[in-house]
């Protein structure tokens, strides 16, 4: 099989990548991954005093948030919606059920299933936490448009990371 100038080239380009000097290394603050993360650890800390009041972690404020939207879901429809699987989610769900946000309960109809619902404590949270989305658009220092623009832009990127994670990009 006769070598094309093309192969030749990326053939030579692997190799220096492979030879590359420890100064090619990007610096961590070059990698998109280290600014959603620690981006991410960020919102936390400005979440974090508005949750502690509650009694809620981040990721259990998100399940709330989900309730709010449609009350007595599934534990996979929560993961699905959170990102989350049920070895995860589980052990959140009975913390949250412990500190009464929430009600774990057999589906009678399908007892493989459990369905999660609002307390009264959990639905009483909701005005408390509707605080937190203004506040947390202030923190961001951004206008309006540019924050949703992000997010739109970090839902896509996502959106794409999970489809290759699946194989399905």
């Amino acid at each position: 099989m006769a070598t094309t100038a093309a192969d030749q080239e990326a053939k030579a380009m692997a190799t220096q990548k492979i030879q590359a000097a420890p100064d090619d290394i990007p610096n961590l603050d070059d990698f998109l991954c280290f600014a959603v993360y620690s981006a991410n650890l960020a919102f936390n800390r400005v979440y974090k005093p508005v949750l502690d009041k509650l009694d809620l972690t981040y990721p259990q404020y998100l399940v709330l948030v989900v309730l709010y939207e449609e009350d007595n879901q599934t534990v996979g429809g929560l993961g699905e919606k959170l990102f989350l699987d049920s070895s995860t989610l589980t052990p959140l769900l009975k913390r949250m059920e412990a500190t009464g946000h929430i009600i774990r309960q057999r589906n009678p109809e399908d007892e493989r299933q459990v369905r999660i619902r609002l307390t009264p404590r959990g639905k009483a949270a909701r005005e408390k936490v509707a605080c937190t989305r203004g506040g947390m658009h202030k923190a961001t220092g951004m206008p309006t448009s540019r924050f949703r623009q992000l997010r739109d832009e970090l839902v896509t990127l996502r959106d794409n990371l999970n489809k290759a994670a699946s194989g399905k990009a």
